[in-house]
């Protein structure tokens, strides 16, 4: 039976777009409330727009998406700001949104809610990264159902994983946003990457919210990308892969809904 506290939050309004961090948030059986509630489909493929395949989408890490005011359950999601690598702004309720999209990234693209279509995504395995299977492939894997997410609503890591890996690696900069998670979890005195235990355990939170942690999370070439002002580092995935047989983090799913913030307790069983 272990203590902990939330030590972040994290909300990405548009599917592999620098996102927000928080301060507190509904928790709905879809996750935080407004994440990944926009996506961009590639309109020849029908795909999601994904920076798994930098080789199609090379600049997702350079735009910038974030809520005009918090989402609340009782109303319909509000604009998203999405900022362009050039600086220009525009609004998910601008006329010319598509058209805007389009000529910046340079391929016909649509700026989309989830549907209950399935939707697909691409991931590439980088040719140098030999330590994975099947360098220098593409894969396709579906969202679930409705959303825009890779495998399950909720990513949570550790500072102490993020700790362990500056430890591995001490040249790279290991930041907490090269791992694009929704809660960033603080346990006193823990060493190593400790989620690896909790798969299969309920996570409560402030007495009231419930989360199952459902498998690890494996690590792709995003973790690599260039973030901001976070330099391109394959380093990060190698030692990852070296370390921890390629997992950093968890997957959640959402048992009891609630509000969680900064600051509240966790009693992990």
């Amino acid at each position: 039976m272990t203590s902990a506290t939330i030590a972040s939050l994290w909300r990405y309004p548009v599917k592999s777009m620098i996102g927000e961090e928080i301060n507190a948030c509904d928790l709905t059986e879809k996750g935080l409330l407004g994440d990944r509630a926009f996506g961009v489909i590639d309109l020849s493929s029908g795909k999601l727009a994904n920076a798994k395949n930098p080789l199609k989408w090379p600049d997702m890490f350079q735009y910038r998406a974030a809520f005009t005011e918090p989402p609340e359950l009782t109303k319909p999601i509000p604009p998203v700001r999405i900022t362009f690598p050039d600086g220009q702004t525009m609004l998910s309720t601008d006329e010319e949104q598509d058209e805007k999209l389009t000529e910046s990234f340079g391929r016909t693209v649509q700026l989309a809610n989830p549907s209950s279509h399935d939707i697909q995504f691409e991931g590439y395995i980088p040719e140098d990264m030999k330590e994975l299977e099947n360098p220098g492939t593409i894969f396709t894997r579906n969202s679930p159902q409705e959303t825009f997410f890779d495998i399950a609503m909720v990513h949570i890591i550790t500072t102490s994983t993020i700790d362990t890996l500056r430890k591995h690696i001490p040249e790279s900069r290991i930041e907490p946003r090269r791992f694009r998670p929704n809660i960033i979890i603080h346990v006193p005195d823990a060493e190593g990457f400790i989620e690896n235990e909790w798969v299969g355990k309920v996570l409560t939170i402030g007495g009231r919210v419930q989360l199952k942690i459902l498998q690890p999370t494996q690590r792709c070439v995003m973790t690599t990308l260039a973030q901001g002002d976070l330099p391109k580092d394959p380093n990060v995935l190698k030692s990852i892969v070296k370390n921890n047989a390629g997992s950093f983090g968890v997957y959640a799913s959402v048992v009891k809904n609630g509000e969680i913030r900064i600051g509240d307790s966790i009693h992990i069983h």
